[in-house]
């Protein structure tokens, strides 16, 4: 009797979930601190937000000035049309035809004696309707040039209006974030006089020490995280993307420019571009998100970790993917 061995294979095995942890938290100075801290970048994020806003009003209310001006243009091109071939018209109607002048010139081409000069006089008479009927329809286009010239006109004055009136608006809710910033940026300075040496250095410290070797999946992807992590120990600034303080967003901006792309300016808005990504799916490069509404990024390195600008006082550093994780995008050309 044969007996048949069969070798079982191997079972494909899923690649680990990065663990969350929560975000280290040191004195109960420094905790307070943080919490200042996350609430002013979320601030932050606000503003820029309002700011990028604005700057797409702006460039509505240009490009409506723009098409303001185009049509007013337009318009007055259809209206001197308009003007010459009324001329036109006006030599086919009106007092010619009126006297009778018109007709009896038209009689005396038709006066022939001959079957030839009949024809040769129908043929002048059709020259002078078709010239009748080019003039006539020379006008009538003229004429609704001008009428859709006048409507786009009036279409752009009424976007640029509305820009104009949204810009303003948005303008006071950058004043109004700008002054809750800076309010909270008083409670993170004095906040900050209550840390002690060893608060401050946390704070200094760079955090883990990247893995060697780290492989990104694209060449844009590697070139960011690259930029990224050559940025460790650089300090955080609000409103910063480089090329040496950053706040969170500013990193991600800054480091995803070096390798051709372009990303939006705020994490929130960041958090929509380029593809999601499962948590069991994460590769490095790949952005990763936090709080809800999103006012966090990082950039996932691998192995659980990310690198990420994390607030004021602290500096560009390596730390653990944290529980307030939001989602996770890969950002493509």
């Amino acid at each position: 009797m044969i007996t048949l061995v069969t070798l079982a294979q191997p079972m494909a095995t899923a690649a680990p979930i990065p663990v969350l942890q929560a975000p280290p938290t040191g004195s109960d100075a420094l905790a307070k601190y943080r919490d200042l801290a996350a609430q002013a970048e979320k601030l932050n994020e606000d503003l820029l937000s309002a700011q990028d806003d604005l700057n797409k009003k702006q460039g509505e209310l240009d490009k409506a000035t723009n098409d303001v001006n185009a049509a007013k243009d337009q318009a007055a091109k259809a209206a001197e049309s308009e003007k010459k071939y009324q001329v036109e018209v006006d030599k086919f109607a009106g007092a010619s035809f009126t006297s009778g002048v018109q007709l009896n010139k038209l009689s005396a081409l038709l006066a022939g004696t001959s079957t030839q000069d009949f024809l040769d006089r129908s043929s002048a008479l059709e020259v002078i309707a078709t010239g009748k009927n080019a003039a006539m329809g020379n006008l009538t286009g003229a004429f609704q040039q001008a009428n859709d010239a006048t409507n786009k006109a009036a279409d752009a004055a009424k976007r640029a209006q509305d820009a104009r009136d949204a810009a303003a608006k948005l303008t006071e809710d950058i004043k109004a974030k700008q002054k809750s910033l800076n309010d909270q940026i008083d409670q993170l300075e004095a906040a900050n006089k209550n840390l002690s040496a060893s608060d401050k250095a946390a704070q200094r410290d760079r955090g883990a020490t990247p893995p060697a070797n780290i492989k990104a999946p694209t060449a844009a992807a590697q070139t960011a995280l690259n930029m990224a992590l050559s940025k460790l120990g650089a300090a955080y600034k609000y409103g910063a993307a480089g090329p040496t303080v950053f706040d969170c967003s500013g990193l991600m901006l800054w480091a995803y420019g070096q390798a051709g792309i372009t990303l939006p300016r705020t994490s929130r808005e960041q958090s929509t571009f380029g593809a999601a990504v499962p948590r069991d799916q994460l590769q490095p490069g790949d952005l990763v998100f936090y709080y809800s509404p999103v006012s966090h990024v990082g950039m996932y390195i691998g192995n659980g970790q990310m690198v990420h600008a994390p607030d004021t006082g602290d500096v560009v550093k390596i730390s653990p993917l944290q529980s307030q994780y939001a989602g996770a995008r890969r950002p493509t050309a």
